[in-house]
C-alpha cells in the first residue's frame, strides 16, 4: 500500500486535508466495503472518542448519522452528518449539518488504477471553537493512516474468499471486546449477523444497525430459543463470565459454569436443528496449557492437568471441560474449532487498556522476574483467525489464537515503553499484583509462562496482519 498524505492550509481559515493510498482491489469492491453496514466501526481508531448515537440508512444521498465526538478532550459534542453526492462504485460525501466544526465536508473517492484502486479521503474543514488548525492536522494524519490500513487488511481477508457464498453467522458474546469488532468485520464483508443474547432488545444503536436477528438463551434455566432464527451457516461462541475480579469460590463457579454449561447447552441446541450450521468456532484459552516455562507449545501439546505430577490448575481444568462441552456439536457432524486465545491486544479493552495509563505515566515495568512468556495476539488478528476458521474447511479441532512471535514479559514491557517513548525502569514485585488481584488470579494471568505457537493457523495459510509485537503496538496506538 503506497500512502500519500497531503495537508495544506487554504485561505480564509479553511483547511484541506487529503490522504491517498493504492489498494490491490477493484474500485467497486472497495466502494461496496464502505457501503456495507459496519464500515464506521471498522474505520474508527480505538483511541478516538467517537460514539454512534443513531443512524438512518447508509451512505446514500440523504442518509444521516449522528455522532458524539470529542474534538478537544474532555468536551463531548453532538455531530450530525448528512450523506450526499453518492456515485455507485466511485464516491460519496458526508457533510456536517451541525456540530463542532464551522465546516466539515469529507469526500471518499475510489479511482481505478493499474494496481487496483486509488482510495482518496479529501476533507475541507474549518477548525472548531477557534482552535489552532495545526492541532487537527496530526490527528487527521494519525487517524487516516489507521483507516487506510484497516480498509486494506479487512479487504484482503474478504478478497481471499470472494468466490464463496456469504454466510449467516450467529454470535454469542457479541457485545464484548471481540464480538463488537467481529460483527462489523463480517457485515462489511457481506455476511449476515445474528446474535445469541439473554435479551431480545439491542440497546447499542451501532450494533443494532448490524444485527439481522436476535435469538435468546438462559444458561441458568437451560433454555435456548433458536426457533425463529433463519438457517445459520456458522456459529461463533464467545460468551463467558469475565475472568477478572477476585477469584472467590463463587466467582470461579461462575467462570466455569458460564463456559462449560453454556457451551454444552448451545451445542445440544445446535445438534437438534434440522438445518445445522457447517462450523462452530468456540472460544477457549491458552490457559489450557498452564505454567510451562520455556517449553514451546502447539495444539498437540497436552493440557497442564494431563501432565503427571503437576497437580490441578483451575484455568486448565475449565478450558478442558469447555472444549469437551462441544462434543454434542461434533457428534452431530458440525465442524468444531476450539480457538485457544492468548492475550488480546486492543486499546479498547483487555490487558493493554489497563496497562496504558501506568506506562504513559512512566511507571511501567516488568512483572516479577519478567521471564514468563506472554502469548499475545492483536484484536484484528484474532478476528482474522475466527474468519479463517469459519471459511477454511481444513481447520478443525484445537487452534491456537496467538501471534507467531510470543515474547517474555520483560520484552513486552521494553517494547511497549519504546513505542510510547517512556522509560520502563520500575520493576513490579510479585506481591503487588497478588495483593491487588489475589494470588491465584495473578499467578494464572500475569506470572504464568506459556510460550504458544499458532501452528495450525500457519499451516492452513493464515497471514498475520501483526506478526511482531512492535508492529501491532504501533498500529493499535497510532504510533
Amino acid at each position: 500500500m503506497r500512502e500519500e498524505p497531503r495537508i495544506r492550509k487554504a485561505q480564509h481559515d479553511m483547511s484541506t486535508f487529503e490522504y491517498q493510498s493504492i489498494l490491490p482491489f477493484p474500485p467497486e469492491e472497495v466502494f461496496q466495503w464502505h457501503a456495507n453496514p459496519g464500515a464506521f466501526q471498522r474505520l474508527t481508531p480505538p483511541w478516538e472518542p467517537v460514539e454512534m448515537v443513531s443512524t438512518t440508512g447508509g451512505i446514500r444521498d440523504g442518509d444521516i448519522v449522528e455522532l458524539k465526538v470529542s474534538p478537544v478532550w474532555p468536551v463531548n459534542i453532538k455531530m450530525v452528518a448528512k450523506h450526499q453526492n453518492y456515485k455507485e462504485g466511485e464516491s460519496f460525501q458526508d457533510v456536517q449539518q451541525s456540530g463542532p466544526f464551522t465546516k466539515w465536508e469529507h469526500t471518499h473517492s475510489m479511482q481505478p488504477t493499474e494496481e487496483g484502486c486509488r482510495l482518496i479521503d479529501h476533507i475541507e474543514y474549518q477548525a472548531p471553537l477557534g482552535i489552532f488548525d495545526g492541532f487537527f492536522q496530526p490527528k487527521l494524519r494519525k487517524m487516516f493512516t489507521y483507516r487506510h490500513a484497516a480498509t486494506r487488511d479487512d479487504l484482503n481477508l474478504h478478497h481471499q474468499y470472494r468466490d464463496r457464498e456469504r454466510m449467516h453467522v450467529l454470535i454469542s458474546g457479541a457485545t464484548g471486546l471481540v464480538g463488537s469488532q467481529l460483527m462489523p468485520f463480517l457485515t462489511t464483508g457481506g455476511h449476515t449477523v445474528s446474535v445469541l443474547s439473554r435479551s431480545k432488545s439491542v440497546s447499542d444503536p451501532a450494533a443494532r444497525n448490524l444485527i439481522s436477528n436476535v435469538a435468546t438463551w438462559d444458561i441458568k434455566n437451560e433454555t435456548v430459543d433458536l426457533a425463529e432464527l433463519p438457517p445459520v451457516d456458522a456459529v461463533v461462541h464467545l460468551a463467558g463470565e469475565p475472568i477478572l475480579g477476585r477469584w472467590t469460590e463463587e466467582k470461579k463457579r461462575r467462570i466455569y459454569n458460564s463456559r462449560v454449561n453454556g457451551t454444552r447447552l448451545l451445542c445440544e441446541a445446535l445438534a437438534k436443528l434440522p438445518n445445522k450450521p457447517k462450523v462452530l468456532v468456540c472460544a477457549s484459552a491458552v490457559g489450557i496449557y498452564g505454567d510451562r516455562g520455556d517449553e514451546v507449545l502447539t495444539e498437540s501439546s497436552p493440557p497442564f492437568n494431563e501432565l503427571e505430577g503437576k497437580g490441578n490448575d483451575f484455568l486448565s481444568e475449565t478450558c478442558m471441560a469447555w472444549e469437551v462441552a462441544c462434543e454434542p456439536a461434533r457428534q452431530a457432524g458440525i465442524r468444531v474449532v476450539n480457538l485457544r486465545v492468548g492475550i488480546v491486544l486492543s486499546q479498547a479493552g483487555g490487558a493493554l487498556k489497563q496497562m496504558l495509563p501506568i506506562f504513559q505515566a512512566a511507571a511501567g515495568g516488568r512483572l516479577g522476574s519478567g521471564q514468563q512468556w506472554w502469548s499475545w495476539i492483536s484484536l484484528d488478528d484474532l478476528i482474522g483467525a475466527i474468519h479463517h476458521a469459519m471459511m477454511n474447511e481444513e481447520v478443525t479441532g484445537p487452534m491456537n489464537g496467538t501471534a507467531p512471535e510470543p515474547v517474555t514479559n520483560a520484552q513486552f514491557t521494553k517494547m511497549l515503553g519504546r513505542v510510547l517513548r517512556r522509560p520502563t525502569c520500575l520493576p513490579v514485585p510479585e506481591f503487588g499484583p497478588k495483593l491487588l488481584l489475589g494470588e491465584e488470579l495473578a499467578n494464572a494471568t500475569l506470572f504464568v509462562s506459556a510460550r504458544v505457537e499458532p501452528k495450525l493457523l500457519q499451516e492452513t495459510g493464515y497471514t498475520f496482519r501483526h506478526p511482531s509485537l512492535e508492529g501491532a503496538l504501533k498500529h493499535l496506538l497510532g504510533k
